[in-house]
């Protein structure tokens, strides 16, 4: 019996990480979680900085709204640049050009130089580099990974980016605390030398582009097209978006509620964004262990019910400990939401097509975001915190039932 526990835990084992069997994905596992430590590191202490500079929640949003915009305004023609060129080569430049603004953001806070002004800038420019580096950063793993682990890659992408979370805000916390802002935005700089190199030393096989037989607009017509005509991916992408506004934004006021309503510091503000990253990564690790056995669709429902109801709760909790536990149950429940829309789509879109499409689904999910962050700041101002937060859960629990009721096929996908 033993034995067979031993063959079977091994068996587990093996299917949670099978995309890790692949030289190309390891150096971009690898890479990519250094990286995304430090941007965590960066994000927190960002937050934290520019309230402390202003002391106004809405402020908050400002940044988000700055970060976002250029999603709006650049993802879809990165989507078809994704489309046009090596996914590779594009995120070598994207990766380039945020390094540099991590520098300067720490040059800034060491010279005592930075007004919220500066930071609001610097967070429009990274969004802009983000908007073409998301649609070839959601893409490239089909160039990583056999087809037959393309769910599994997309499950171990979502462990890496929440196992950042768990380190990120934590140490940006810490390294806050003893030795200033200026080091965090430092360390973030450094860190896109990891994913960088990682990149220069894949193996990918060049595969020739489809000649260009259209304008860009009618390429990016094509992807409409497509999520148009497919109700289940279109249903997923709008899902997203409700999700993004209504969700993902409340982490906007985090720094705040630190602060106001938890009685806490940057280290409170830290722990927070942590136990949202910790319930992530057991959602992204349940996703890639059992993602073989195609019931996506059903725990995409349980995460969509899930998440309203921890989102109130957490805004009735002002106890830390509690906060803590809701925190890690919102973040399993955006997390399941988020990795299944993403693998269900990718595993029904056309090659030729993924790009655009992925694009399209990035600039909902990361496009709401701003508007979600000036709406909750502005909300802040006028119904306070918790109010903002408690009217939000409403929404996302009258989304889950709207879905539930028009699209009963989605629970039932593989």
């Amino acid at each position: 019996m033993d034995t067979v526990d031993r063959s079977n835990r091994r068996q587990m084992l093996a299917q949670t990480f099978s995309a890790l069997k692949y030289r190309n994905y390891r150096l971009w596992f690898f890479g990519q979680l250094t990286s995304l430590v430090g941007t965590w590191m960066q994000n927190t202490a960002q937050g934290y900085l520019i309230y402390t500079l202003t002391q106004s929640p809405a402020y908050l949003g400002y940044v988000g709204f700055a970060a976002g915009l250029p999603s709006w305004l650049f993802m879809l023609y990165g989507g078809v640049i994704t489309d046009r060129i090596s996914r590779r080569t594009l995120l070598i430049i994207t990766q380039a050009a945020m390094m540099v603004l991590a520098f300067i953001q720490a040059a800034l806070v060491v010279t005592n130089l930075v007004q919220p002004w500066h930071i609001i800038i610097l967070a429009f420019l990274l969004g802009i580099a983000n908007a073409f580096d998301t649609p070839a950063r959601q893409t490239i793993i089909v160039d990583l990974v056999d087809r037959e682990d393309l769910t599994n890659a997309i499950a171990m992408n979502a462990t890496m980016f929440n196992l950042a979370v768990v380190v990120g805000p934590s140490a940006a916390g810490m390294a806050y605390a003893a030795l200033g802002p200026a080091w965090c935005f430092f360390i973030n700089g450094l860190s896109f030398i990891a994913v960088i190199v990682g990149l220069l030393l894949m193996h990918i096989e060049t595969k020739p582009r489809p000649p260009r037989k259209q304008s860009t607009l009618q390429e990016l017509l094509d992807g409409f097209r497509y999520v148009k005509t497919d109700q289940i991916v279109q249903t997923l992408i709008v899902n997203i978006g409700v999700l993004s506004l209504f969700g993902m934004s409340m982490m906007t006021l985090l720094p705040a509620w630190s602060v106001e309503v938890l009685h806490g510091d940057v280290t409170t503000n830290g722990l927070l964004v942590s136990a949202r990253g910790v319930g992530a990564l057991a959602g992204a690790l349940m996703i890639a262990a059992i993602g073989h056995r195609n019931i996506k669709g059903k725990i995409w429902l349980a995460g969509s019910f899930l998440m309203p109801v921890m989102m109130g709760l957490f805004a009735l909790a002002h106890w830390l400990p509690l906060s803590l536990l809701l925190m890690t149950g919102l973040g399993w429940s955006f997390m399941v939401q988020a990795n299944t829309s993403n693998a269900m789509i990718q595993t029904r879109v056309d090659d030729q097509l993924r790009g655009r499409v992925l694009s399209i689904y990035s600039l909902v999910f990361f496009g709401a975001f701003p508007v979600g962050s000036l709406l909750v700041g502005e909300l802040a101002l006028r119904l306070g915190e918790v109010g903002t937060i408690f009217f939000y859960s409403l929404v996302l629990i009258a989304a889950a039932l709207l879905v539930f009721w028009r699209r009963p096929e989605i629970r039932e996908l593989p």
